[in-house]
């Protein structure tokens, strides 16, 4: 991890590769430390808090459009001022770097956004 995981691209898993282990995971936590990992270390999760709905879905508008242009699409949840965001690599069950890269990106939109509030780990 010499580089940071913001100036990443995510690659194509296309399987046959263990998934990180939880020590490996929490690792890649340090580049981004509101996220939660979860289910044993197979997934990690955050969730944004925003002022308003609109907020909330002009965030998730973002997080499409960059999983669309990285290849790396994340379950997200979303209602009136907040948004769950929930990543693994469903290729290889568990995580990949690929989900830190994903991480990482998102919290710099949700930073973006002029109406983003607190942010909090799910």
């Amino acid at each position: 991890m010499t580089t940071a995981l913001s100036e990443k691209t995510c690659t194509p898993c296309r399987g046959g590769v263990p998934p990180l282990t939880p020590e490996e995971a929490r690792r890649y936590l340090e580049q981004a430390p509101d996220w939660a990992l979860v289910d044993d270390g197979r997934r990690i999760e955050h969730t944004y808090r925003f002022k308003t709905f609109r907020d909330a879905f002009e965030f998730v508008e973002r997080a499409a459009a960059l999983a669309e242009a990285e290849g790396h699409h994340p379950d997200i949840a979303f209602g009136w001022g907040y948004a769950t965001v929930s990543l693994l690599t469903k290729k290889i069950k568990g995580l990949h770097e690929n989900d830190f890269i994903m991480a990482v990106k998102l919290d710099r939109i949700a930073a973006g956004a002029s109406t983003a509030g607190q942010s909090s780990a799910g």
